[in-house]
């Protein structure tokens, strides 16, 4: 499997940090050239003001056996991708995988109802999490579909089945992210009759760079996080879901999986991949049987 994607082109549309730089390496792990995207690189940063850039992951694509080829870009501007989609027809002739992992906001209001929130925020979460999206989709499909056998996949934060019954703290994050599964579903309708697949994808708890910093940890010793949040126990790396759209891209049966919801710890068991520690979370059933139901932090069982 370590060169089943040579040859092949994908473009990961928010490759900066968290789980889009662990579905580029992944990617890159297989083989693939991967072109990185994001408004975060060496010489500016985005409005998120991390440090983590584009020219970083692309590195580790490189590293792990692929080409990661960096390319700024603020996917809210129609010029910059539809120059990147150029880009990538001139020095690559097609396009094999679209991932949608562009989020990139900086103010999220938690249990607040949507008149309490700032409205200006909230409407600028959403075009970060879904015009982007839209507007990718709408550049880069043309140059995926000229062949057979391509794959888009949505990130999103949830399966389909959780989200419908939860609300997710937040009026403009819970529509965000219903947003996106809904494209997931309609790209599903549109590609298939060109031979493409696409799908909607979940991590699970994910340890993105972000998250180990509000804890306090590092990727080394993030159980040490346990101590504030016993059920951060079920988290996974950004790896574990890079595996997961790693494996479905090296699927030469993948349009089995058109237009469904699916999460990396799901995937995890057909594919037969781990997380970088040998075990596969289970996140999204863990949080509904345990968590979710009040019971004590325990994921034996479960990863």
């Amino acid at each position: 499997m370590t060169d089943s994607l040579s040859g092949k082109v994908a473009l990961v549309a928010g490759g900066t940090r968290g789980a889009g730089r662990g579905i580029a390496v992944e990617l890159g792990a297989l083989g693939a050239t991967v072109y990185v995207t994001g408004r975060s690189s060496g010489s500016q940063r985005s409005e998120m003001n991390r440090p983590e850039t584009i020219e970083e992951t692309a590195a580790l694509v490189t590293a792990a056996g692929g080409e990661g080829i960096p390319v700024r870009v603020d996917h809210l501007v129609p010029s910059e991708v539809r120059a990147l989609v150029s880009r990538i027809s001139d020095e690559q002739g097609a396009l094999h995988v679209l991932v949608n992992d562009i989020w990139g906001t900086t103010k999220m209001e938690w249990q607040k109802a949507v008149w309490e929130c700032d409205l200006e925020a909230g409407l600028h979460t959403m075009r970060l999490a879904v015009d982007t999206h839209a507007i990718t989709s709408h550049f880069a499909l043309p140059l995926l579909l000229k062949e057979p056998g391509g794959l888009v996949v949505e990130i999103t934060d949830g399966t389909d089945e959780y989200n419908s019954v939860n609300y997710r703290n937040s009026f403009f994050y819970d529509l965000a992210k219903g947003a996106v599964s809904r494209m997931a579903f309609a790209l599903a309708h549109e590609v298939a009759p060109h031979g493409a697949t696409a799908v909607l994808l979940t991590p699970g708890w994910l340890r993105s760079e972000f998250m180990l910093g509000e804890f306090g940890v590092t990727e080394e010793n993030w159980r040490d996080a346990c101590r504030f949040q016993p059920h951060f126990a079920i988290s996974e790396s950004p790896a574990y879901v890079g595996r997961a759209v790693a494996a479905l891209a090296a699927d030469p049966s993948v349009a089995r999986w058109n237009g469904q919801s699916l999460s990396s710890g799901q995937l995890a068991q057909v594919y037969g991949f781990t997380d970088v520690d040998g075990s596969q979370p289970d996140a999204w059933r863990y949080i509904v049987e345990v968590q979710d139901a009040g019971k004590p932090a325990d994921t034996t069982g479960y990863r």
